[in-house]
Order: C-alpha cells, then structure tokens, then sequence
C-alpha cells in the first residue's frame, strides 16, 4: 500500500485495541500512529495531520463525533472511518451526516478495515487531485475583468 506514504491515525481509548490495530496495520505496510483520546487525535493532527483517520464513536472526554467534527472543519480532505459498537449505530449514522467516509462494526474484520482504509485513501487522492487542478487551471485562464 505505499502509494505516497498515506499518514493514517488511529483513535481508541481502549489502549490494548489500540495498540493491537496500530501493531497489525503497520505490518501491513501502513505509517500508522495511534492516539488514545479525541484531545491526543486533535494533537496529532496539528502536529502533521493525517489523510485517513480510523475514530472509536465511544470515547470520554471530546467524543468521537465531536472530534470528527472538529477533523473536518480543520482537515477537510482527511477522510474518517468510524467504528463503532452495535449500541452506537446512530451515533455512526450521525457521524456519516458529519462528514464520515464510512463506518464499521466493532469487532471488525482487519481485512475490511484495510478495504474501508484504502478506499478513504483513494477518495482523499482524488479529492486533492482536483483541487490541484481546479487551482492550476485558474492559475492559466485569463482574467475576465
């Protein structure tokens, strides 16, 4: 998966699963770093903002949907794939309204989640390719003043 380095951020507050995802995506091939709150993921992301974040609805303190939130008002080409327990579906149903890629059930499959992963990655690249484009073009076209 080394398309251009994606940076991809993983945020749970169960540290053990944190841990355990940020082990199994990195041997898959990712640069992957974890954040164990939505304060920690909002601190990352200033510090060198990701393209993918994986984002636990459930956590204490700032809420996965208020971090999401937060994400995509500062980082709006960073794609979130929230994750969620069966009791927090309409919280994921919400998160879709805020902005969210896509969501998944927790326990999840690893393979899915590089499926949902990869899939936000290639939605952000195309996102930013036309933004670049959009840009040059208005660069090269003549003033219509």
């Amino acid at each position: 998966m080394n398309e251009h380095a994606m940076k991809l951020l993983v945020v749970d507050d169960e540290r053990h699963f944190l841990e355990t995802l940020v082990k199994r995506l990195g041997r898959r091939g990712f640069s992957v770093r974890g954040a164990d709150s939505g304060e920690r993921a909002l601190e990352e992301m200033s510090a060198s903002p990701a393209d993918v974040v994986v984002l636990d609805v459930k956590m204490p303190g700032i809420s996965g949907l208020e971090t999401l939130q937060r994400i995509k008002a500062d980082y709006p080409l960073t794609e979130v794939v929230m994750l969620t327990a069966h009791a927090d579906m309409e919280a994921a149903a919400e998160g879709m309204e805020f902005g969210a890629f896509d969501y998944l059930m927790k326990p999840m499959d690893i393979d899915e989640l590089v499926y949902k992963i990869e899939d936000a990655w290639r939605r952000r690249s195309l996102r930013g390719l036309k933004i670049q484009q959009m840009r040059s073009r208005a660069r090269t076209s003549p003033d219509e003043t």
